[in-house]
């Protein structure tokens, strides 16, 4: 079916509805480009979601990455950023294949649509003015009709009167004859112009207008076509990018799947486990028989009952057993140790133990008069940072061989300090290699620079090299010592390793109540000044008439320890002492020399030979 012949006579019709396609098409390309905004705006969003939970550098979070279950977030984190490319891409191919184009073909569109519209108003016009010389003729020659039939009445009248002269006659017949030619002109004319008409006529409906509105459907044929190119476009767009979206969908799929939850328990216990063993069995106390205790309960109680203040630890009551020892004994904060105790020597006999605390040498003072200290001592707010095991160190500077933790987050710190010296010395060799390239080169083109200007810059780099090498080496000797693969530091050893613990000492906090004890528990001290105030004599009195703990079994010292922080006390190889408290777990154990000289030496100093049937010291707060 054809416009042209079907349509002949819907011009305006047709006008109007090719406008209304182009009008559909100008829809279609807002409603795509409205889509690529969209496409735009998640894509951006999915990149701001994904880059909000990326860990932070340098953070805490970056080691949390180590988890499996981390792991497999940071791929979807990371497949999310390529599944909000994707959608990026849909946004650009729309853009250029669909939006861009079909712009393009509008313009083209109404252009054409205008030329074919413009010949058909021309036909139009034309067959009008035909028209309008078809009329006029018609008219002309009907009007000659008549004026030469009334000329021919007016002759034949005139020559049947035989009152009117024969010249009259004769005009008559003259003009009759000249109006009869004007008809027969007009009617000639006439007839000419009815046949160019009806051509004219025939060529507008069969010729000229079938092929301006056969113009005119193709090109609509062609918009149609081209809105359905589009669409199938707008599909393909989307179509492409479904296997890469899909492969970044399969990728987080893997990563669920590859989240190993024996891996990360596993990374939990190497995170955490702090080397030591579990505390023993309690043994049974019995209260049936006399025996002695560590700290006079009573003297306490009678204290209080006297009249005098109550003395308050971090506002707990007193009297009460605490399981596992969770808090500080009263006797253990006045003479326990303040730091783990050090790894037991290769040598027989070392002289000096090193990241040992630096406190001078001295007699222990009375019992009595360290408590006085420790109770007229003013709290310090910042002294309560931590109740940790094993974090008092943090007031001050934390030892170079991290003798203060565990063993097994010992072991690791210093494997980490091992790999990061070994990368410093690495970096330093390749600047050393480069420096010695260089120079090479100048030596064979003296004209390129002078070699001896990189003379001090090699020397400060292989200065550089042999500093980080002892580093590592020391590092490297500590850390074979935790792990046990080496044999313990000889004595020179000791004493170089010394040397460099000098450099950095950790200060000690002069916070009383911050004191750690051998099983690692803290004191608390209460808030208010006012509160806990006790009479230093009063204690004194109390302390002074406490009789020594009873000795639970014997040692031997294995090697010398001097004893120089507060709380400890010296040894020498092959010297048997008395055992008072076994080791709680912390690694000290507390012996006495006579009744007179008692503190606390490593475990892995002394052997230890306990008697079964000794009951040992038990502590009460």
């Amino acid at each position: 079916m054809s416009w042209g012949t079907e349509l002949w006579d819907q011009f305006d019709n047709l006008e109007k509805h090719t406008q209304w396609g182009i009008d559909i098409l100008e829809k279609y390309i807002k409603f795509v480009k409205e889509r690529t905004e969209i496409e735009l705006s998640y894509a951006k969003q999915l990149r701001n979601l994904a880059k909000k939970y990326q860990p932070k550098k340098n953070s805490k979070e970056e080691e949390e990455y180590r988890y499996t279950a981390c792991k497999a977030f940071l791929s979807t984190l990371n497949e999310m950023n390529d599944y909000a490319g994707q959608h990026e891409v849909i946004s650009e191919n729309m853009t250029s294949n669909i939006t861009v184009e079909l712009a393009r073909y509008v313009q083209e569109l109404k252009q054409e649509r205008k030329s074919y519209f413009h010949d058909g108003r021309k036909a139009q016009q034309h067959i009008e003015i035909c028209w309008k010389q078809l009329e006029s003729s018609k008219r002309r020659f009907e009007r000659d009709c008549k004026e030469a039939d009334r000329a021919q009445q007016y002759f034949e009248k005139m020559d049947a009167d035989i009152n009117v002269t024969k010249a009259d006659v004769e005009k008559a017949r003259q003009q009759a004859q000249v109006r009869h030619q004007m008809a027969e002109d007009s009617k000639a004319d006439y007839s000419s112009i009815l046949q160019k008409f009806n051509h004219e006529q025939h060529e507008y409906y069969h010729t000229h207008i079938p092929n301006i509105f056969q113009k005119i459907q193709e090109m609509e044929e062609r918009r149609i076509v081209r809105i359905g190119d589009s669409m199938k476009t707008y599909a393909e767009v989307d179509r492409q990018v479904i296997p890469i979206i899909g492969k970044c969908l399969d990728e987080i799929v893997k990563a669920a799947e590859s989240i190993d939850q024996k891996n990360d328990s596993q990374l939990v216990i190497e995170a955490y486990k702090s080397g030591f063993e579990p505390p023993g069995d309690i043994e049974f106390e019995d209260y049936t028989q006399p025996m002695k205790r560590t700290v006079s309960d009573n003297s306490l109680s009678n204290s209080r009952g006297e009249g005098k203040p109550e003395l308050k630890f971090g506002g707990k009551s007193k009297g009460k057993l605490w399981p596992f020892i969770k808090k500080n004994k009263l006797m253990s904060l006045l003479t326990s140790p303040h730091q783990p105790p050090p790894p037991p020597p290769a040598s027989a006999s070392p002289s000096a133990v090193p990241n040992g605390p630096q406190s001078p040498k001295q007699q222990k003072e009375p019992l009595s008069h360290r408590f006085n200290e420790f109770m007229t001592s003013k709290p310090k707010i910042h002294c309560f940072r931590s109740l940790k095991r094993g974090l008092s160190l943090k007031l001050g500077a934390t030892p170079e061989d991290f003798s203060n933790l565990p063993p097994e987050q010992r072991r690791k710190k210093l494997q980490q300090k091992v790999d990061e010296l070994n990368k410093e010395i690495q970096k330093e060799m390749d600047q050393r290699d480069a420096i010695t390239k260089m120079k090479d080169v100048y030596l064979k083109n003296p004209q390129m620079g002078d070699p001896a200007s990189l003379d001090h810059k090699l020397t400060e780099v292989s200065q550089n090299i042999e500093k980080l090498r002892l580093e590592s080496q020391k590092f490297e000797a500590w850390l074979a010592e935790v792990e046990g693969r080496l044999p313990a530091r000889s004595e020179q050893a000791r004493r170089q390793s010394g040397m460099f613990d000098a450099q950095n000492p950790a200060t000690v906090n002069n916070c009383a109540q911050d004191r750690e004890s051998p099983d690692g528990s803290y004191t608390e001290e209460q808030s208010q000044e006012g509160e806990g105030k006790v009479l230093a004599t009063d204690f004194d009195d109390e302390f002074d008439e406490e009789e020594p703990l009873p000795a639970i079994g014997t040692c031997k010292a294995l090697y010398t320890f001097e004893g120089q922080n507060e709380g400890t006390i010296s040894v020498v190889e092959g010297e048997t002492l008395y055992v008072i408290e076994e080791d709680k777990g912390d690694g000290w154990t507390r012996i006495r020399r006579n009744e007179d000289e008692e503190g606390y030496v490593p475990t892995s100093y002394v052997e230890v030979y306990l008697d079964k049937n000794a009951k040992g010291a038990k502590t009460y707060i």
